[in-house]
C-alpha cells in the first residue's frame, strides 16, 4: 500500500514564524537589489525562473512583475502536491513579495563594470535565494520540475536543471550576444555558490569515517576531548593484494564533524595512528544525537 508523507495541513506556527519571514524578507530585498541594480539593466540572466523572466522581459517587454507570478503558479501548485501545503503558502508568500519588490522598489543600477555585475549580481541573487529557502519557502521553482521530471526520465536534479539553465544560456547568447551569455553564466555560478554557503553554512556536517588499530584511543579522543557522539560498526580489514586471504575483524567508527574541524581531527589522529585510515563523507541534512559542543559546555 502506498504511504503518502506530504503535509496535509498547513502548519501556521512555520508560516507566522517571525525568524522565518524576517529571513524571506531579508532574502527578497536582496534579490531585488541583485535584478534592479545588477541584472535586468544589463541583461545578465540568473538560472531558473528569474532567468526567464529577465529574459522574456527583454525580448517581449513584459512587466517582469507580472512574470514572476505567472511563471511560478505551476511551481507553487507542484511543489503544494510533492512536498505540502505550509511549502506552498510560504513559497506563495515569497513569490508575492518578490513581484511587489520588484514593482514599487526603485534602485538605480550600481555599477557599469560587467564583472562586478556578474559577481556581485550572482552573489546578492544567491544569498537572496539561499535566504528565502532558509526561511521555508523558494523564490525559483527551477528545483521543483526538476523533481518531478527526474522521477520520469531518469536524469538527476542536477542534470535537469543544467539542461534548462543551458537552453536559458543558449537563448540569450543568440538574443543578446555570446558576451552577455558568457558573463550571465558567470553570474549564475556565483549564485549557486552563494545559495549553497547560505543553506549549507560555513558548519556544514560532515561524516568522517574511522580505521584504526588504535581504536580505544581513536574513540576516547572524540567522545571525552571533544565531545563528538560516534557510531560504532563491526566490519573486517585485509584483502590486500598478495594477501587476500589474510583478514581482521576491526571497528569503523563513524563521527559527524563540521568542515571545519576536519584538519584538526586528522592531524589529532595522525598522532594517535600514524597508519589511520579516514574517509569522509558530505551530509546533507543531521539532526539529533550530538552534533557540535556548545561554546560554553564545560
Amino acid at each position: 500500500m502506498n504511504k503518502k508523507y506530504k503535509v496535509d495541513t498547513i502548519e501556521w506556527e512555520k508560516v507566522l514564524d517571525i525568524r522565518n519571514f524576517m529571513q524571506i524578507l531579508i532574502g527578497i530585498f536582496l534579490a531585488v537589489l541583485a535584478m534592479k541594480g545588477f541584472m535586468i539593466p544589463n541583461r545578465f540572466l540568473d538560472g531558473g525562473i528569474t532567468g526567464i523572466s529577465i529574459l522574456l522581459h527583454e525580448i517581449f517587454h513584459i512587466n517582469i512583475s507580472l512574470l514572476v507570478i505567472v511563471l511560478n503558479i505551476l511551481f507553487v501548485y507542484l511543489g503544494y502536491i510533492r512536498i505540502g501545503k505550509t511549502f506552498a503558502v510560504q513559497t506563495s508568500i515569497a513569490v508575492l513579495l518578490l513581484s511587489m519588490g520588484l514593482l514599487y522598489i526603485n534602485i538605480k543600477p550600481v555599477t557599469t563594470d560587467h564583472l562586478l555585475i556578474a559577481i556581485f549580481g550572482g552573489l546578492l541573487m544567491g544569498t537572496g535565494v539561499g535566504l528565502v529557502i532558509r526561511g521555508g519557502g523558494v523564490i525559483d521553482g527551477a528545483e521543483v520540475i526538476a523533481v518531478f521530471t527526474g522521477r520520469k526520465t531518469g536524469f538527476s536534479n542536477s542534470e535537469i536543471i543544467l539542461l534548462i539553465n543551458s537552453i536559458i544560456f543558449s537563448v540569450a547568447a543568440i538574443q543578446f550576444g555570446i558576451e552577455t551569455a558568457m558573463y550571465s553564466i558567470i553570474t549564475y555560478f556565483t549564485a549557486t555558490r552563494a545559495i549553497n554557503y547560505v543553506v549549507d553554512g560555513i558548519e556544514q556536517f560532515t561524516a568522517m569515517n574511522i580505521i584504526s588499530s588504535c581504536q580505544d584511543e581513536v574513540k576516547s579522543y572524540l567522545v571525552n576531548e571533544l565531545g563528538k557522539g560516534i557510531t560504532v560498526y563491526k566490519g573486517e580489514r585485509g584483502y590486500l593484494p598478495g594477501s587476500f586471504d589474510i583478514k581482521t575483524d576491526c571497528e569503523i567508527i563513524v563521527t559527524i564533524v563540521t568542515r571545519l574541524e576536519i584538519k584538526q581531527i586528522q592531524d589529532a589522529l595522525q598522532e594517535i595512528d600514524p597508519k589511520v585510515f579516514v574517509y569522509v563523507q558530505s551530509v546533507k541534512e543531521a539532526s539529533g544525537g550530538i552534533l557540535k559542543v556548545k561554546a560554553h559546555a564545560k
